[in-house]
């Protein structure tokens, strides 16, 4: 009986073992499920529906392949291919930083491609690549039964040349990851990819880093977001969660931040306003999430340093404001006193006395014309009149003549 009830404890137990790990397992995903970043080595792929495969975990594992009529094929999983035999080793290329890691089809899931190998009589070999290989990747078991179980085997091996070899490789692939939004970018240019590139949070963006923060007096930053033309109206309206919630005010602005579809060719903008409403020993984390349908959403983290508080964005708009209507008023007043001054010069700038004053022309005309037609002015080929263009305003007795002549009048009498 007391065994009976162990046993059922211990069934008991598995069974909460189990549950427990199926839901931490659930909760992990979850919690994952919203960032694609790219993965810390070049050993990955991305299949035909764009989910992504992380081989991390195979590099450097060796698969080898007996052959009794030509020497031994070893390969080091995303490392090198190489031939062993008696006289010595032969490189059959390399996996370098660039990745020659893409999906296939058929019964073949992915490809490998191995460069730079040995030059040797591989001097004149396709881009002067020296020893080549292509390594067939089949998630499962050979077809001919082989690798049941295990971490694989080399199914064939096929020598094309005595400088590149075919090989096909059966390893049991991970399961399918996140499905990643090919052709996607962000960066703080244009033309460049800092942030995400080819639908991938970088490193160094996939969460907050005090080496990636931004100062306090760095109030804005811009953002730029590119994508396949095809797919560019996939992509909504980003969103932002700030860590802790209070003590920094971000907005976002520009045609990104309305969910405008982005090009290659027309690159739209996110503009990130930040300002500093509580001081704070540590970074704030801003993550910026990118909805986009039919795939999982594009985020990445900006740490920010507010080392004191700043002044509202109200404040700084009114500022601006301000200042901008003081510019206008002063570019307005600028301009209406230099057409007033050219006006002066041009019109008056060769004139003495009154007649200089703005507005004597138009009182010289109504005088005259209230004095019954006659000019105010003196002739002009009287030059022995010393007072020339001043007015007269008195009757002058003619010395010469005892009578005035009856066909001369004064001018500018009233």
């Amino acid at each position: 009986m007391m065994i009976l009830s162990r046993s059922r404890f211990c069934v008991n137990s598995r069974h909460e073992i189990l549950i427990i790990s199926v839901i931490a397992a659930i909760v992990f995903h979850a919690a994952g499920a919203g960032s694609v970043a790219v993965p810390s080595t070049s050993c990955y792929a991305l299949d035909n529906t764009s989910h992504i495969h992380d081989f991390s975990n195979l590099i450097g594992q060796i698969f080898e392949y007996d052959d009794d009529k030509e020497a031994d094929l070893v390969i080091r999983f995303c490392k090198d291919v190489e031939t062993r035999s008696q006289p010595g080793y032969v490189d059959f290329g390399r996996f370098d930083k660039f990745n020659h890691f893409v999906a296939s089809s058929g019964r073949v899931n992915f490809v490998q491609e191995y460069y730079n190998g040995d030059l040797l009589n591989c001097e004149k070999s396709f881009d002067k690549l020296g020893r080549t290989a292509e390594v067939n990747i089949i998630c499962g078991n050979c077809p001919n039964g082989q690798c049941a179980g295990g971490l694989g085997c080399i199914c064939s091996v096929t020598y094309e040349s005595t400088c590149r070899v075919l090989i096909d490789l059966a390893i049991p692939c991970v399961k399918p990851g996140l499905r990643v939004f090919e052709g996607f970018t962000v960066g703080f240019h244009p033309r460049s990819w800092e942030i995400v590139y080819n639908g991938m949070t970088q490193l160094g963006y996939e969460k907050a880093y005090d080496e990636y923060s931004f100062s306090t007096e760095q109030t804005d930053v811009t953002l730029y977001l590119t994508a396949v033309a095809s797919l560019s109206d996939l992509v909504r309206k980003p969103t932002i969660k700030i860590s802790p919630e209070q003590g920094l005010d971000v907005r976002l602005s520009g045609s990104g931040a309305d969910g405008s579809p982005p090009t290659t060719l027309s690159p739209t903008m996110i503009l990130v306003d930040w300002i500093c409403e509580k001081a704070r020993d540590t970074p704030y984390e801003v993550e910026i999430t990118i909805p986009v349908e039919g795939y999982d959403p594009v985020e990445f983290t900006f740490s920010k340093k507010c080392e004191h508080s700043q002044s509202g964005h109200g404040e700084a708009t009114r500022g601006w404001a301000i200042f901008g209507i003081i510019s206008c008023v002063f570019i307005v007043v600028s301009t209406l006193s230099c057409c007033g001054v050219f006006v002066y010069r041009t019109r008056f700038g060769n004139q003495r006395g009154l007649d200089a004053l703005p507005g004597m022309a138009i009182l010289s005309a109504c005088l005259e014309t209230a004095s019954g037609g006659m000019r105010g002015y003196t002739q002009p080929g009287d030059a022995s009149n010393p007072f020339v263009n001043q007015t007269s305003w008195d009757r002058h007795p003619n010395s010469t003549q005892g009578t005035s002549a009856t066909s001369e009048r004064t001018y500018g009498s009233i």
